[in-house]
Formats: structure tokens, C-alpha cells, sequence
């Protein structure tokens, strides 16, 4: 075969991006032929660990302080931007056309990396890789790695029905082969796309193919952390299935559905409680997110590692500055701060809760002082004369706090996001830390049991799974609801538990949560409940103690920053890039996002 353009591939860029283990640690050369590549077992193993630059990053987008600098999370009621460039504010506005929409590049990533997997799986050799049974990771190796390329070809499937929903199956031809499709190649694209059910369905059996065909857990994950593994196949179906049972796919509530989630998610359980090393949740949830991620027993699946502080520096509040400066440009609404419950386990309007709106942070969730900067934090090195209490008052413009704006960041809050960053950042002398974009974890499993089996049987059996997640905080267990009273607190442990993760996004268009809501006839409900109307809180002084008005975003009135618009259904899902459906036509646009005149 001929050196071939199907090289195309993003190239790791070794720079900015430095794996913590030796599967993702060169280049691959992307002149290189078919022949040459898979003629040779290291270039044939580097070809699969380039594939591994196409899995989710939600940590790549801070590295672009115009565009996309903050939490995705800004698109939904848990946060808001600053920064008035960002993509994400007018996302919210449904103010994009296919044409030009600036976040449909998930399209191409995914496709590409079904593509490569298609490509790897279509040319490696048993003879070249080695495919001896040998004691520990390397047993049976050739077809551990096709096993890996089928994995990551599902998780690229299932990151497409996400964003697109119903999506081309791009498997095996009818002769088992695996479907290689030339990208630029106007007819073999033409495809029609498939119920985003089936299709969901589709990546179930793809991980029940291949989930006991890969080490559970690597025996050397120094060497292969990073890798997919058996673990992230199981998790990969719990999720799957969970959003297959979920009102979006599964519109009649089919419960066989919900019944399939919920196996799938104790099949992960059960297998992983019977593995030497399991795993676990972290200990410390707060350092869970900016500890060396390769010690975490609670990542499943991470895509790779970020030595960075440019996540730190986008999210911490503005008034902290030394040779670097913190920008804030993540900033959680009043709505996500809301949800949030008290330490007694009480929602802060319930009867007997003891929320006091004079002094609204204390006794809350330890979850909560994990994740937000707010007014009174402390943050900063004691010992390089960095530590101080977060400002965001505003009485005027001669008297306002250090962090309540900045010439590049700023809250329009009242908040910062203060997961991910690590405390051990030294503002006057910047040091590098090691970020892990988490897929999956463990934590997300119990919670996708707990719903699914809610959904299919009833809370008795579920509370369990949920109970295990808020133990860690030591959070009170859950007990004594109705199948829909435990359905909304297991939404509401989602939130507080995977917030800023790119869960929420998917959660609410999944649970189909804006159906009937409009701006108007949610104002009646708590800050917490409503997914339209955002709101923040304005802190002025009294002398020296606080004073919190809560009210839409501050300083935002007329600004529409803070707008949220949900044309439904056409904003359930992002539209098909304009320029593939003029080229593939078959593929059809979803509902809503036509371009008049094309």
C-alpha cells in the first residue's frame, strides 16, 4: 500500500502535554507508511497511544484564555463566565448556526479517532506485536491492544451521541472487517445516522466484547496508567446504559431499561470487589482533584496528564497576584451554591435546616468549601506571606474587594471555582502541577447504581450506593423517600458530587430536564430548581462584617452574559457541522439547527 494522507493525526503535542507513563511519551510521525508503521512493534504500539490524544479533555480548553478559558460547566445553571469572549455565554443564548457554531469540533475528534482505531485494528499484526500468553500485562498482547482500540472506537461512539446524538455506526463491514472510512470521501460519508439508543446500545455489547478481554487493572500502572483498561470497559457500559434508559433515549420509560443500567453498574461493583487492588474513593474529596492523579485509586480512566497551572490560574480569584495572576473566569451561580445542602442533611429551606442567610457558608456540605471561593475563604501559601480571606464586596467603586473584579477576570457572582486548584501554588514563583482529566470514577458508578436502581425497582436497594458517596464527606445517610423524592436527591448528589466534571451538561438533557420550563414559570421555584434564570449574590460591607443580598448576578441587570435561552428540542443536542451535512446529506441536521438557504 501506498504512504497514504490517513496520517492526518494530532500529533502529541510533547511540550505542553507530558504523560506520567511511558505508553504516551513520544511522538508519532505522521509521514510515515502503512508498511513502515505496522512492520514495526514500536511504531505499531505508538500508533495506538496516539489515539489516546482524541479521548474527552476538559482541561485542554483553559489553555485558550479567549475562547474557551473556563469550566463547561458555564454551560448550565452551574456557572457563569466572566469573560464576555467566552463561547460558552453565547451558547447560552442560542445564538450560533451550524454554520458557525464554535463547538463542533467534538465531530471531527471523534471521528477521527474512530477512524484511527478503525485503521489500527484494520493493519496490525499478531506476528509484529506478539501475542504470546505471558504472565501479567503483556499476556496475549496483540489482542489486548485490538481490545484497547475497540474500547476507545466505543468511547469515541459514545462522546458523539452525547453532543449529536443518533450518530453512523462505524464498526465492522458485514465481512467482520473494520470500516475504514476516507473522511474527505463524499460517498463512503453519506451515511445515515442511528436512533442514539441503538447506538448506545451498540457500545454495551462492544464493551461486554471486549471488557474480560483486557487486565481489570494493569499489574504496572507506572508503566500503562492512562491506558484503558477492563475497568474503564464496565464503566464505559454503566454509563452507556444509564443514558440509554434515561427519558432522552428511552422516552415510553421502558423500566427493562433502567433494569439493564443497574446491572450494569453492580456488574462493575462486583467485579471490582473481587480484585487484589480495587477501586475506591479517595479519601480527602477536595484533594481528590489536585493530588498526583497516578495515586488515585478512584480514577478509572483519565485522559492522560496536564503538568500545568494554567487550570489553577484560570480559576482562582483575580486579586491574587505575584509573578502570575489568578483570572476567575469560572463563576458559580447562586442557583449551584443553593443546591448545596447543610451538614445536617437538609436542604437550606427545609424546616429545622439552620441556614442562616446572614451566615450562609457555615455548616454547609464539606463538599461546598471543596469546590467554591466565596466570600471569607482563605486561600493562599502561609509560609510565602500568600495566604489571605477572599474579598468579593463591592459598596462602590472606591471600595471594593481585591477579587471582586480584575482588568482580565473577574466574578459576576459572588463566587470562584475552587476545584482543581492546588493549594501548593506559589503565586511569586509558579510551579507546574500534574492535572488528570477525569473520565470515569469510582464515585460515579455508585451514583449511576443508585439511579438506575431507583428507577427500575424503587429506592429500598439504592440508597446503599449513594450513602457510600456521601459518607466520605461524612454527609448523613439517606433513607425513608419515595421512589421521586430519592430521585431528586440522587440529581441533586450528581450535581454536588460530579460538578465542573462535564456531567451536568449531559445530566439535564438526558433527565429531558427543560422540558416545559420556561425563564417565566420557574421564578416560583427554589434558586436551586431553576435552570433559566441565574442568580448571584451581592456582598457589601458594614463596617467590617458582610452583608449578602441575593438577586440576579451583580452588575449584570441588562447583560446578557447571564441569559439562559432552551429552544427545545433543538438545544438537547448540538447541531451536525453545516459543512457535513452539505457533503453527506444523508446525514440529516437536527431538529431546529437548519441553515436557511443551504
Amino acid at each position: 500500500m501506498k504512504k497514504q494522507s490517513i496520517y492526518w493525526t494530532i500529533l502529541l503535542l510533547m511540550g505542553v502535554l507530558s504523560a506520567c507513563s511511558d505508553f504516551l511519551d513520544k511522538e508519532y510521525d505522521a509521514s510515515l507508511s502503512e508498511e513502515k508503521v505496522f512492520g514495526n512493534q514500536e511504531l505499531t504500539r505508538q500508533f495506538l497511544s496516539n489515539i489516546y490524544t482524541n479521548l474527552p479533555d476538559g482541561i485542554a480548553p483553559f489553555g485558550d484564555d479567549q475562547w474557551t478559558g473556563a469550566s463547561r460547566d458555564c454551560m448550565t445553571d452551574n456557572a457563569t463566565s466572566f469573560w464576555g469572549l467566552h463561547y460558552y455565554n453565547k451558547i447560552n443564548l442560542d445564538a450560533y448556526t451550524a454554520s458557525d457554531h464554535p463547538l463542533l469540533g467534538f465531530w471531527n475528534t471523534d471521528f477521527t479517532g474512530i477512524r484511527k482505531c478503525n485503521v489500527f485494528l484494520t493493519n496490525a499484526k499478531p506476528h509484529i506485536v506478539g501475542n504470546a500468553q505471558l504472565a501479567g500485562d503483556d499476556n496475549k498482547l496483540y489482542d489486548r491492544y485490538c481490545a484497547e482500540a475497540k474500547l476507545l472506537r466505543a468511547i469515541f461512539h459514545f462522546d458523539l451521541v452525547c453532543w449529536f446524538g443518533n450518530a453512523p455506526v462505524l464498526g465492522e463491514n458485514p465481512d467482520g472487517s473494520p470500516m475504514v472510512m476516507d473522511m474527505n470521501n463524499q460517498e463512503q460519508m453519506n451515511l445515515v445516522r442511528q436512533p442514539a439508543a441503538e447506538v448506545l446500545q451498540w457500545i454495551a455489547d462492544q464493551c461486554d466484547e471486549i471488557k474480560d478481554k483486557l487486565p481489570f487493572r494493569y499489574e504496572n500502572e507506572n508503566l500503562n496508567w492512562g491506558r484503558v483498561n477492563g475497568a474503564a470497559a464496565y464503566a464505559l457500559k454503566s454509563r452507556a446504559l444509564l443514558y440509554r434508559a434515561s427519558a432522552l433515549n428511552n422516552p415510553a420509560n421502558d423500566k427493562n431499561a433502567w433494569s439493564a443500567a443497574a446491572q450494569a453498574a453492580k456488574d462493575f461493583i462486583a467485579k471490582n470487589a473481587a480484585q487484589s487492588r480495587a477501586y475506591g474513593l479517595y479519601d480527602d474529596y477536595q484533594k481528590c482533584f489536585y493530588d498526583n492523579p497516578t495515586y488515585n485509586n478512584e480514577i478509572i480512566l483519565s485522559r492522560s496528564v496536564w503538568n500545568t497551572n494554567r487550570i489553577d490560574l484560570q480559576l482562582l480569584p483575580p486579586g491574587f497576584t505575584g509573578s502570575v495572576s489568578g483570572a476567575g473566569r469560572t463563576n458559580p451561580t447562586q442557583n449551584f451554591v443553593d443546591c448545596y445542602e447543610m451538614s445536617n442533611g437538609k436542604r437550606i429551606d427545609e424546616d429545622g435546616s439552620g441556614y442562616n442567610e446572614n451566615n450562609p457558608y457555615a455548616n454547609r456540605d464539606p463538599r461546598f468549601e471543596a469546590t467554591v471561593f466565596h466570600q471569607g475563604s482563605v486561600w493562599g501559601r502561609a509560609d510565602q506571606g500568600e495566604e489571605r480571606s477572599i474579598d468579593v464586596h463591592f459598596n462602590s467603586a472606591d471600595n471594593q474587594g481585591d477579587d471582586y473584579r480584575g482588568s482580565m477576570g473577574g466574578t459576576y457572582t459572588g463566587y470562584y471555582l475552587k476545584k482543581f486548584v492546588n493549594p501548593s501554588l506559589i503565586l511569586k514563583s509558579p510551579q507546574n502541577f500534574p492535572h488528570a482529566w477525569i473520565i470515569f470514577r469510582y464515585a460515579e458508578i455508585l451514583l449511576n447504581a443508585a439511579e438506575a436502581i431507583n428507577e427500575a425497582d424503587g429506592p429500598a436497594q439504592a440508597y446503599q450506593y449513594v450513602n457510600q458517596v456521601r459518607r466520605r464527606v461524612d454527609m448523613p445517610d439517606y433513607a425513608g423517600m419515595t421512589q421521586e423524592q430519592f430521585r431528586q436527591r440522587i440529581r441533586n448528589e450528581r450535581r454536588v458530587e460530579l460538578s465542573f466534571e462535564d456531567h451536568r451538561f449531559f445530566d439535564l438533557r438526558r433527565w429531558k430536564a427543560y422540558d416545559g420550563v420556561t425563564a417565566q414559570n420557574e421564578l416560583n421555584k427554589p434558586r436551586y430548581n431553576q435552570l433559566l434564570n441565574m442568580y448571584g449574590v451581592q456582598v457589601t460591607l458594614s463596617g467590617a462584617q458582610p452583608v449578602y443580598v441575593f438577586t440576579g448576578a451583580p452588575g449584570t441587570q441588562g447583560n446578557d452574559m447571564d441569559l439562559r435561552v432552551f429552544n427545545n428540542p433543538k438545544n438537547y443536542y448540538f447541531p451536525i457541522p453545516s459543512n457535513e451535512v452539505k457533503r453527506a446529506p444523508n446525514l440529516g441536521q437536527n431538529p431546529g439547527w437548519d441553515v436557511a438557504g443551504e
